[in-house]
């Protein structure tokens, strides 16, 4: 799996944050320094709508379709997502995807595995020399096939995103997408690394407790 952001990512959040609640409050904006004071103010607070100004655009490549569907399934934050065309795969070369760790630890359960893979693949060459269209040939494809995702959203989104996904009980290609991309914004520039750190957390952290019917343990149930 790899993530990597686009130019038009907002590297300064903070005081963009900040610039824009200034702007509604009649506050003065010319000062960097106040507008990332203010956008502190504004997240401690609990004033989210201003996470929706900073934007995001990223591609993320070697995610399972399954995880690109799960993405999918989040709503919120208006986000802007195109995947891969299965049209365009070169099935006599075959497919990648993703092998699940479960899986790849077991020697037995990897063999059925891949051999499951390999069957379909050799299915695939076959359909393809009868004519079959790949819009058709493509039906056969495993949530497992490998694919990409070019992602536009904002802070908040993401955020809201890392409530459930940061779940020790999530499922584990999407908990590692959520670390990638935290590791991957905090590198981006410090304001990012500030946003990263304070808001992108599971919601028992944010609670200090748990909400969720079969809790992990980490934190009491909430009654």
């Amino acid at each position: 799996m790899k993530i990597k952001l686009d130019e038009h990512t907002t590297k300064d959040p903070l005081a963009l944050m900040g610039k824009m609640a200034g702007e509604c409050w009649g506050a003065p904006t010319d000062n960097v320094e106040k507008n990332i004071a203010r956008a502190k103010d504004c997240i401690s607070s609990g004033h989210g709508r201003v996470l929706e100004y900073p934007q995001v655009y990223f591609t993320v490549s070697g995610i399972s379709a399954r995880l690109a569907r799960e993405i999918y399934t989040h709503i919120g934050g208006l986000p802007t997502r195109l995947q891969a065309s299965t049209r365009y795969i070169d099935y006599q070369s075959g497919f990648e995807y993703v092998v699940p760790p479960a899986i790849a630890q077991n020697e037995e359960a990897l063999y059925e595995y891949l051999d499951c893979m390999d069957h379909i693949t050799e299915s695939q060459k076959k359909l393809e020399k009868l004519g079959i269209p790949r819009e058709d040939i493509a039906m056969e494809l495993p949530l497992a096939m490998a694919t990409i995702v070019a992602y536009r959203t904002n802070a908040r989104h993401l955020i809201d995103m890392s409530r459930v996904r940061d779940c020790s009980r999530a499922y584990w290609e999407y908990q590692a997408f959520m670390q990638l991309l935290e590791e991957v914004l905090s590198d981006y520039s410090d304001e990012w690394k500030y946003i990263v750190h304070n808001c992108f957390h599971a919601k028992c952290e944010e609670y200090g407790s748990c909400t969720e019917k079969n809790s992990c343990g980490r934190f009491p149930k909430r009654g």
